[in-house]
């Protein structure tokens, strides 16, 4: 290589491209906001409309160099991180602290992102075989209800999870016989599994358990006790303790099971033909993968994930069931999978997402409690905070996000 070509390419790797500079406007956008939030709590109007005025220039930048999608996403941030940051700095800041407890409020965030996680992670089971699946609503409501009963008549969480996953495998195979057997529309399917769980729950509930509601859970041995247990690895006072000290196990159990999806679809020749069966089936065929027994089969394991989902809201986290009480978490899963582009790693960031925004509209209304303002303590208000944020991810994503090749069409063998 000539000194010349040696300067002209270090010349052009001096010269960030386009879609890097996108990407430093989206993080000055952000941060135009973040700075006026704890620790650093910036009380000047000057910091978010410099950093945002930058982001908006950046991304316009890009976005003139055919990097539009995050040019305009750094134009996004900057436009939102403006006022965003400018209404921030009108709070006192005892409420922002109040609010924004970083520790708790991440501790917070794995909670509520822990049912969305295993649910997403098994409708990447289904979606990539190619089976579309819209009941995950139904399965993580199954398993909920399942889960309790299980655990008050077993004596036993373990008890109570294992009945839930196994109503989740039935529901999941319910899906897969339309879907894979009878050749129905997925769609159609999958919203008839969601009304058949809540209709099947809720007279169940009334039956076993009347007007009384379910039993208190005893806490017991983590081995015998009828809740989900906590796992204390830190009793301090410090970050990391504040975030991971307590955690129920079905968090941690979310960790190992998010790894293990990973590596079974990417690092296994299991994965490969889950793969195959879902983009190319009668390649697939071709070769001697029975492409109806895999669908079978992880249809029946997404099923049994999101029960997982559903058993962890009942038995760990509320600690009692109620009509309906899964609130659409299914179908936010479900964006998660999409806007992780059905890879594990990705949902589970979405998950974090919703997770995060549920636990803001937790966190707002009671920190500020104490002020005339109205919206500020309106607890309802905030609580459409993930909805929303679901129906911008997915709108967002639409036409970006692609599915795997096959998913959503029946197969039938010639």
């Amino acid at each position: 290589m000539s000194t010349v070509e040696l300067r002209e390419r270090l010349a052009d790797r001096a010269v960030a491209g386009p879609k890097q500079v996108a990407i430093t406007g989206t993080f000055l956008g952000i941060l135009a906001a973040w700075l006026a939030l704890p620790p650093a709590t910036v009380r000047t109007s000057t910091v978010p409309i410099v950093l945002g005025a930058i982001a908006i220039a950046l991304g316009g930048y890009a976005a003139l160099r055919d990097e539009r999608r995050v040019g305009y996403g750094a134009v996004a941030a900057g436009i939102v991180g403006i006022p965003l940051g400018l209404l921030v700095q009108h709070s006192s800041v005892s409420h922002l602290d109040a609010a924004f407890a970083w520790g708790t409020l991440l501790a917070a965030t794995l909670r509520y992102a822990t049912p969305l996680t295993f649910a997403a992670l098994g409708g990447m089971f289904s979606e990539r075989s190619g089976v579309v699946n819209i009941g995950l609503e139904g399965m993580m409501l199954a398993g909920a209800f399942f889960g309790i009963w299980g655990a008050d008549k077993s004596g036993s969480w373990i008890g109570g999870v294992a009945i839930a996953m196994l109503a989740g495998g039935v529901f999941g195979l319910v899906h897969a016989i339309f879907a894979i057997h009878l050749r129905a529309d997925q769609i159609v399917g999958g919203t008839a599994i969601n009304f058949l769980s809540l209709g099947l729950t809720g007279y169940l509930f009334i039956q076993v358990y009347g007007s009384n509601g379910t039993p208190s859970l005893s806490t017991g041995h983590w081995l015998t006790g009828e809740s989900i247990p906590d796992v204390t690895i830190s009793s301090g006072n410090n970050f990391f303790a504040q975030v991971f000290g307590q955690l129920n196990l079905m968090i941690w159990i979310s960790f190992a099971v998010l790894v293990l999806s990973y590596l079974l679809m990417f690092r296994t020749s299991i994965g490969l033909r889950i793969r195959a069966c879902g983009e190319h089936p009668r390649a697939a065929d071709t070769v001697g993968i029975d492409v109806y027994k895999v669908r079978y089969v992880s249809v029946v394991v997404s099923g049994m994930l999101a029960a997982m989902g559903g058993a962890y809201l009942s038995v760990g986290f509320t600690h009692s069931f109620n009509e309906n009480m899964t609130e659409g978490r299914g179908f936010i899963a479900l964006a998660a999978l999409i806007f992780g582009k059905w890879r594990p790693f990705g949902a589970f960031a979405a998950a974090l997402l919703f997770g995060f925004s549920t636990a803001l509209a937790y966190a707002i209304p009671p920190a500020y409690s104490d002020t005339a303002s109205s919206v500020l303590r309106s607890s309802a208000l905030f609580q459409a905070l993930p909805y929303i944020l679901t129906l911008i991810a997915v709108a967002g994503v639409i036409g970006r996000s692609i599915p795997p090749a096959a998913d959503g069409r029946p197969y039938k063998r010639q």
